[in-house]
């Protein structure tokens, strides 16, 4: 771990250069999505709202979004900037000259990319509380739920940035994924809702970690029982997903750095 803190404090000392920019959009993003979507598309949702966790459209929209958020920076600083360090800059291959190696590479990462969880959500909850949607202080698990989420998205998506030649991979990821993930993962609408024939839909969405952080930090911030219910289930399949992939993501960048 102390090898491993090392990369998280290079990584901390390149994001002092940069953290106002980004405090200053994770708090312009949700304040947009939901004042966008939260309130101006959910008066044109009228179709049994009372019965959505939180009893209207708004919050039962935030916390989604607040999840999906985090995955969408978690994927982001786990493609380019982690493709970067291997292939442009060689920061890797420095730091291997050193005592550091792959495994504390990748535990550095992942530190930092739960750092990066832990400020967007906290920002997120803040602009969630302004507009009166967490309804008890249990709202603050959402943060280490969106933490979880954030590095086991992180893990799988180092472990494919290491196998990648260049970048086009990414954007197919991004359009046949990522996009679809935010789209149909329970963040805009509850998939129970889904056609009979589309009802297939949602067991695939329930093998994705988006759903599984949807359900935690939309069960923290409004204390909905039926959804804190499963919260067991939902952080063992986070926490094994992170895991297995944190495995196979240590293998590929050892394949990919070490001669």
């Amino acid at each position: 771990m102390t090898a491993a803190t090392r990369v998280l404090q290079r990584n901390l000392l390149v994001y002092r250069r940069t953290f106002r920019g980004s405090i200053f959009s994770s708090f312009v993003t949700p304040l947009l999505y939901l004042t966008a979507m939260g309130l101006g598309l959910g008066q044109l949702v009228t179709r049994d709202v009372s019965s959505l966790p939180g009893g209207d459209y708004l919050s039962f929209l935030g916390p989604g979004i607040m999840a999906a958020s985090c995955m969408q920076a978690a994927v982001f600083e786990s493609t380019f900037p982690i493709m970067g360090k291997i292939m442009w800059r060689r920061n890797y291959e420095a730091m291997l000259a050193t005592p550091i190696e792959v495994r504390h590479i990748l535990g550095g990462e992942l530190l930092y990319i739960g750092l990066r969880m832990v400020l967007i959500s906290s920002v997120f909850l803040v602009v969630l509380t302004l507009f009166r949607i967490p309804t008890s202080f249990l709202a603050v698990l959402a943060i280490p739920s969106c933490v979880l989420l954030g590095i086991a998205f992180s893990s799988a998506i180092i472990s494919f940035a290491a196998t990648q030649k260049n970048d086009a991979g990414f954007a197919w990821m991004f359009r046949f994924v990522i996009n679809p993930l935010f789209l149909f993962s329970g963040t805009f609408f509850p998939l129970s809702t889904l056609p009979d024939s589309l009802r297939w839909f949602e067991w695939i969405a329930a093998a994705t970690p988006l759903y599984h952080g949807v359900a935690l930090a939309r069960g923290a911030v409004l204390g909905d029982p039926g959804t804190l219910a499963g919260w067991p289930w939902h952080v063992a399949y986070l926490v094994t997903f992170a895991a297995v992939f944190a495995v196979i993501a240590n293998r590929n960048l050892a394949r990919r750095l070490v001669k």
